[in-house]
């Protein structure tokens, strides 16, 4: 399926991105040794203001990239702990999940695991424009929405066939709240059909759901 490929793709890319760090460290501690010398003396004493500006740079090498990617995720919307008849209820069918903040809270949390995050993004945000009304708010909106989902630059882009994507274009000749409604709901079915089993079955969902049990039981 598409979003099973653009799962495994995005599992290479993290890959990648964690080799990364750790090459350019290494070049960094061994090729160029003379470059890095302080710009005053071959010493590089600890009194030297340069070798400060070093520390540093090593320092934000040495962070893994979970932390650096985990400063560009959105916080997720604010809302009450689900109780155990919304869990339940999630089981029933994927709209009564997307319904509530903690249903979209906790698939969020699974389709970041599958590094697929952006799909839920990309729907919160359409989501987000056809409530605006304001020409000017709607139109930076639907900017900031293609470049981030639909440009096929971005590291976030989701997964939408040719015809959808042409349509997107015209409507971006003139945004309106409803530019994106064509893909938005297409990532709603990717989501539906690809996504949403794989959540009900793994351990994010069953021990919410055997939490709020014992809980239950308990009272």
């Amino acid at each position: 399926p598409m979003g099973s490929e653009r799962m495994e793709m995005r599992k290479r890319q993290m890959s990648t991105s964690q080799e990364t760090p750790g090459a350019a460290q290494a070049q960094h501690s061994t090729g160029n040794r003379g470059s890095n010398a302080c710009c005053f003396c071959w010493c590089c004493c600890c009194s030297c203001s340069c070798l400060t500006v070093r520390n540093q740079d090593e320092e934000r090498a040495r962070r893994t990239s979970h932390e650096l990617q985990a400063e560009g995720i959105p916080n997720c919307e604010e809302s009450p702990a689900p109780t155990l008849e919304e869990v339940n209820a999630w089981a029933q069918s994927f709209d009564k999940l997307m319904l509530t903040p903690a249903g979209r809270n906790a698939f969020r949390e699974f389709l970041r695991t599958e590094f697929s995050e952006e799909n839920m993004l990309f729907w919160m945000a359409c989501e987000e424009l056809k409530q605006e009304s304001n020409k000017s708010v709607i139109e930076e909106k639907a900017r900031l929405i293609y470049e981030d989902y639909i440009s096929i630059l971005s590291p976030k882009e989701v997964s939408l066939d040719s015809r959808v994507r042409e349509v997107i274009n015209r409507n971006m000749l003139e945004p309106s709240q409803h530019t994106f409604d064509d893909a938005q709901l297409q990532i709603y079915t990717l989501m539906h059909r690809d996504s949403y089993p794989r959540f009900m079955n793994s351990p994010i969902y069953k021990d919410l759901l055997r939490s709020l049990s014992e809980k239950s039981v308990e009272a």
